[in-house]
This record gives structure tokens, C-alpha cells and sequence, in this order.
């Protein structure tokens, strides 16, 4: 089996890791594994294994003649049978089976968002989906649109997994005291929601007794960001919340950390919250998207309403107040992920997938 993994970038996002971790697990258990980014490096190069064929495009605009000549001569030399393309690359993909008909194009959706909107706002992808052999989501409620929505009979959830690199460099560390660091993993954009929990945490005063927040993402430096910017400014915060950008050593960062959260508007399954079980941490989620298929409310973390600013409160409230009930739902939700959303059972299911 040959299996090209395609993606957009290589920020730290939830679609780019999964690319990445997809990459580098099926290069120990298939004849060979490549991941091509169409338009952008960041921090996830690092994290790509040697045993993976790699490339960059460096593509300019949606259809750049000399990067898609580029990208079938890759796949051409490789003798790659199946593409697999992540999110927004499905175009690129698209393009490259008008010349490659006989490979098979499979397209895997993580937008939790796209629940919300019509076909009709998606005619591009609902044309281009008569080329996918197959689509798989990170959540049936994904499955349902794609079924109801898209050009394509074969749909597949299959649940994203989290890895631990032991070889990972230290390189960030953080602010605030150990045993009262909050950390959010999530780009500084919508719909994740962050200046709910700014306004969470600043009610809740518990930065006087030295707790302190981590926010661990893609700063774009537009309005969202200058928007939290400007709460935190205003409500002299600077001492206590702290804002890093992307960064790649997550599993070092969570280490240092004792609370995890997401509190997005939408997701499709967060790789964040495997992370932060894997790392130990006590969690408190937003019940959107397969969030509460992780997060089971008071057995291994707490979940909210993120529409809901009280409730909000309220959970990240319990959680900080009860250190025993911490201590329960990390341990809860470790044995969950290591049971649950282990590579070996994502991978061997991935392989299955491939195979019908």
C-alpha cells in the first residue's frame, strides 16, 4: 500500500497534526508514506518522521499549473495509489486525479463547523466530492452531512488519536507558578472562544491566589487576537495570562501545566483534549462536536455549554476549587485515551478503511 498524505499547512492545527501523525505511523506499517503541503511550513516540520517522504509545494493560488506538475510527478515517482486529503486541500487533490484518474482520492473532513452550513454554501466541494472514492469524518455528526450533503456513497468516521514523542526538544517554558497553570490549545481564532474564558477566568479572581492562564496557539494578529489583547490590557491581566503563538513541543508544555481547556463554539474532535489526557490533566470542555464523547461530565472532566458564560464559570470554578476531584478525572481520562484512541487501533483502522 502507497499513501500520500495532503494538507495545506503545517501550522498547529488540529487537521495538521492529524496528517502528520497519520504520516509518520503509517511509515512503519505500509510500503511507503508521503505528506505533500500545498502552501505554507510551520511548526509541525519538525515533527515529521525521516522515514517519510516529504514535499512542499508552495503553491500561489488555487490553480498553480506548475505545483500541481510538480505534485504528479511526486506521486508519479512514488507510484502512489490513494490520496489523502485533509480539509481545504481536497482541490489540489481534486486536480491532480483529473490527470491521475486511476488513483484512488479519499477526503477527510475535520471542520466541526461545517454542520451549520448548507450545501449550497459549499458547491465547490460538493461538485469536486463525485471524485472521492471515499470521505472520512471525525464525527458522525460530519458523517450525516457528508451523507446528506456530498456527491459520495462511502463515508467513515474514524476518531483521531494522540502520540507521544519521547524525543521531543523542551524548548517552552511557562510563566505563573507549577500546580496552578490553566492552559488552552487552541489558534487564536474563531470558533474557539478564548475571550469566554478571559472573561471566565477574570471573574473568577482566582489569579490572587496565583493560578494563571496559558494560552497556546496561532496569534494572527488581527482583530480576534487584538481583541483579547485589549481584555487582558484593560482588565490588568498582564501578570497572569500569557500568550505564546504556535509552539511544538505541546507535551512539555502540558507537563508544566495542571488544568486543560477548550472552550470552542464548534469542533469536529479536538486533538487537544487526547493531548491533555495523555499529559494528565484535569479538563473542563465545551460539549460541541465529539467533545462529550472524550469529556464524559464528571468522570473525566467536566463539560459546559459554551454558549452559556455561567455555566462556563461554574465548571472551571469546581474544577479549580476540588484538587482530589482533579486528580480523579486526569487519571479517568488518561486510561480512556490510552484505551480508547491509542495509534495502533487508529492506524490498523485507517489501514482497513484504505483497504474497501
Amino acid at each position: 500500500m502507497r499513501v500520500l498524505q495532503l494538507i495545506d499547512s503545517l501550522e498547529a492545527g488540529g487537521a495538521e497534526r492529524m496528517a502528520v501523525n497519520y504520516a509518520n505511523a503509517l511509515a512503519k506499517e505500509i510500503d511507503f508514506s508521503g505528506l505533500v503541503v500545498t502552501r505554507k511550513v510551520g511548526p509541525l516540520l519538525n515533527q515529521i518522521n525521516s522515514s517519510v517522504s516529504y514535499l512542499f509545494l508552495n503553491k500561489k493560488n488555487a490553480i498553480d499549473l506548475k505545483t500541481l506538475f510538480k505534485l504528479r510527478k511526486f506521486v508519479m515517482e512514488n507510484k502512489v495509489e490513494i490520496i489523502h486529503a485533509h480539509g481545504t486541500s481536497f482541490f489540489t487533490a481534486f486536480l491532480l486525479k483529473l490527470s491521475c484518474p486511476k488513483i484512488k482520492l479519499i477526503w477527510h473532513e475535520h471542520y466541526g463547523a461545517r454542520v451549520h452550513q448548507k450545501g449550497k454554501d459549499n458547491l465547490v466541494l460538493y461538485f469536486t466530492s463525485f471524485f472521492f472514492t471515499s470521505v472520512f469524518v471525525v464525527n458522525h455528526q460530519l458523517e450525516s452531512w457528508v451523507k446528506k450533503n456530498l456527491l459520495v456513497k462511502k463515508v467513515s468516521y474514524i476518531p483521531n488519536f494522540a502520540v507521544m514523542d519521547l524525543n521531543e526538544p523542551k524548548l517552552t517554558f511557562l510563566e505563573g507558578q507549577l500546580g496552578k497553570r490553566i492552559v488552552c490549545l487552541a489558534n487564536l481564532k474563531d470558533p474557539k472562544n478564548h475571550l469566554a474564558l478571559l472573561t471566565a477566568f477574570e471573574e473568577l479572581k482566582f489569579y490572587t491566589t496565583g493560578w494563571s492562564l496559558h494560552l497556546i496557539g496561532k496569534d494572527y494578529n488581527d482583530d480576534y487576537s487584538n481583541c483579547l489583547k485589549n481584555f487582558i490590557k484593560e482588565n490588568n491581566l498582564g501578570t497572569h495570562v500569557f500568550l505564546y503563538d504556535s509552539k511544538s513541543d505541546i507535551q512539555h508544555i502540558l507537563s508544566q501545566a495542571t488544568i486543560g481547556v477548550l472552550c470552542s463554539t464548534d469542533e469536529g474532535f479536538p486533538v487537544s483534549l487526547l493531548e491533555y489526557g495523555l499529559a494528565k490533566l484535569a479538563v473542563v470542555s465545551t460539549n460541541v462536536g465529539y467533545c462529550s464523547e472524550i469529556i464524559q461530565d464528571n468522570y473525566t472532566g467536566l463539560l459546559f455549554d459554551p454558549l452559556n458564560n455561567k455555566q462556563f464559570q461554574n465548571q472551571l470554578q469546581n474544577m479549580l476549587l476540588n484538587t482530589g476531584q482533579r486528580e480523579v478525572f486526569a487519571m479517568n481520562l488518561h486510561r480512556l485515551v490510552l484505551e480508547h484512541y491509542s495509534m495502533e487501533k487508529g492506524v490498523k483502522l485507517l489501514i482497513s478503511k484504505y483497504s474497501n
